[in-house]
């Protein structure tokens, strides 16, 4: 009799029913909870996978360039001729090893020095004239001269130089005709 008693008493009926609501809204609340939960780690997961594998892709690409750069200091550092970038002064910006045997020097001592201090006395205007003439056109300029740390161990060399599309310096190509002019008797 007390329990019909309490289905048919309003007030008890409302408390069971919001009771049963409650119980009802935490299960439907822990799944609705469970699935952004799942949602969420799925998420993580793939973000983790697509950086996982743009991480190796910038690996494989930092290997690229480091094979690159190794290819490409061999060829500039050890070329056959000497490659110098001059400022429109002469300042000697960057250079080769071979560009720094032509001159006599080691190579970093040659760094920021003057290039015209190279050039022999004799061929000295055809330089000033030949700079001068590389920065005023946007054509390669050519012209020969004698360069070395001094005069009784001066090179005769071949010269071509072109200013960067910067055009705050100049890229000279320097080759050594000694041996082609003694054979010929320049």
């Amino acid at each position: 009799m007390n329990e019909e008693r309490d289905l048919t008493d309003p007030q008890v009926l409302r408390m069971n029913a919001e009771k049963k609501l409650r119980l009802t809204q935490k299960e439907n609340s822990i799944s609705g909870i469970e699935t952004d939960v799942k949602r969420l780690v799925h998420e993580l997961q793939v973000h983790q996978i697509e950086l996982e594998m743009q991480n190796e892709e910038l690996r494989k690409a930092n290997e690229r360039t480091e094979a690159a750069l190794k290819k490409y200091t061999m060829m500039y550092d050890f070329a056959p001729m000497g490659y110098f970038s001059l400022d429109h002064t002469g300042l000697i910006c960057e250079l080769n090893f071979t560009g720094a045997e032509m001159l006599g020097e080691r190579r970093f001592s040659l760094l920021h020095s003057n290039f015209r201090l190279y050039v022999s006395e004799e061929t000295l205007p055809t330089f000033n004239n030949f700079l001068s003439m590389v920065y005023m056109g946007k054509s390669k300029q050519s012209c020969e001269l004698m360069v070395g740390s001094d005069n009784e161990h001066l090179h005769d060399v071949y010269v071509e130089a072109i200013v960067t599309g910067d055009e705050s310096q100049c890229l000279l190509s320097v080759v050594d005709i000694s041996a082609y002019k003694k054979q010929n008797n320049f």
